[in-house]
C-alpha cells in the first residue's frame, strides 16, 4: 500500500491557522488538491495569499455551523476538483467552562461546534463519495475522514469541562460512523493529540505562562511538538497506506497519556 496522496482532492477545515494549516499546506505539497475552510477569510487570504484558479489549492470561507454553507462548501469543493476523496475535520474551538454556572453555554457551544459540525460536513462529504464510487471495485477504497480530536477527551481538569466532553463525543462520533460507512468502503479514523503546538494551545500559554512547563515536564518525550510533527499521521490515515483501519482513534502525544492523569492543560 502506498502513502501517497498525490492527485487526492481533500477538504481541510480550521486551514487558517495552526493544526490544520498546517495539514493543507503538507497536502498540497505532496500532490494533493486542497480545499482550505475556515471562517476567518483575512487569514486564509493572508496564510495563503492569491489562489490560482489552476492550483492544487483553493479556500472557502464560511462559518460551517450553518448547513448551507457546508453545502456551498462541498459544491465547491466539487466544482474545483471534481471529486472529494479526503475530508479532515481540523476545526476545533478551546473555551473554557466554569462547571458551577448553570448560565455557562460552553458545553453546548464546544460541541456545536467541535462535533455537531464535524458530523454534518462527514454526512455531506459521505454521500459525494459514495456516489463517486460507483463502479469501482469492491476492494477499492472510496474514501476517508479523518477528525481531529484530543486527549482531553480521557484526561482533563475541570475548567476543560466542555473541551472534554466534546472531544469524547467525538471519538464516538468516529467509531459510529466508521461502523454506518465501511459497508460503502469510507473509512472515518481520528488522531487524538496532546503536547503539539495547536493554535489554542498557544493561546492559552499566552494566558498561562507557566503551562508551557507543566505539559513538558508531564510529556515523557518533555517537549511541544510543532503542528507539523502531527501531519504524517494523518497522511498516513487519508491514504491507501492504511486501507484496512478504521474506526481507529490514534494517539500522538509524545508518551503523555501513559502517565497518570495530572492536572496539566490536556490539548
Amino acid at each position: 500500500m502506498s502513502f501517497s496522496i498525490n492527485g487526492k482532492t481533500a477538504i481541510v477545515t480550521g486551514a487558517a491557522n495552526g493544526i490544520g494549516l498546517a495539514i493543507a499546506r503538507h497536502f498540497a505539497d505532496r500532490g494533493a488538491n486542497v480545499m482550505c475552510a475556515d471562517m476567518d477569510e483575512k487569514r486564509l487570504v493572508a496564510e495563503l495569499g492569491d489562489v490560482a484558479e489552476e492550483g492544487n489549492i483553493r479556500y472557502f470561507a464560511g462559518d460551517l455551523r450553518q448547513r448551507l454553507t457546508i453545502a456551498n462548501l462541498v459544491s465547491a469543493t466539487i466544482d474545483a476538483f471534481d471529486e472529494i476523496d479526503i475530508l479532515i475535520n481540523a476545526s476545533r474551538q478551546v473555551t473554557e467552562t466554569n462547571a458551577l454556572d448553570a448560565e455557562d453555554e460552553s458545553v453546548s457551544a464546544l460541541f456545536e461546534q467541535n462535533v455537531l459540525t464535524a458530523l454534518r460536513l462527514s454526512q455531506q462529504v459521505a454521500r459525494r463519495m459514495i456516489k463517486q464510487g460507483e463502479g469501482r471495485s469492491g476492494d477499492e477504497s472510496v474514501g476517508s475522514i479523518v477528525n481531529l480530536s484530543s486527549i482531553a477527551a480521557h484526561q482533563t481538569r475541570p475548567e476543560l469541562l466542555g473541551y472534554s466532553i466534546a472531544s469524547a463525543g467525538l471519538e464516538q462520533m468516529t467509531r459510529s460512523m466508521a461502523l454506518a460507512l465501511a459497508p460503502h468502503r469510507i473509512r472515518v479514523n481520528a488522531v487524538a493529540f496532546g503536547s503539539v503546538m495547536s493554535a489554542s494551545l498557544q493561546s492559552s500559554i499566552g494566558d498561562h505562562p507557566d503551562w508551557r512547563d507543566e505539559i513538558e515536564a508531564h510529556t515523557p518525550l518533555h517537549r511541544i511538538a510543532s503542528p507539523t510533527e502531527l501531519v504524517d499521521a494523518v497522511q498516513f490515515l487519508a491514504s491507501d497506506g492504511s486501507g484496512f483501519v478504521t474506526g481507529d482513534v490514534m494517539t500522538v502525544d509524545g508518551g503523555r497519556s501513559l502517565l497518570d492523569p495530572v492536572d496539566v492543560p490536556a490539548h
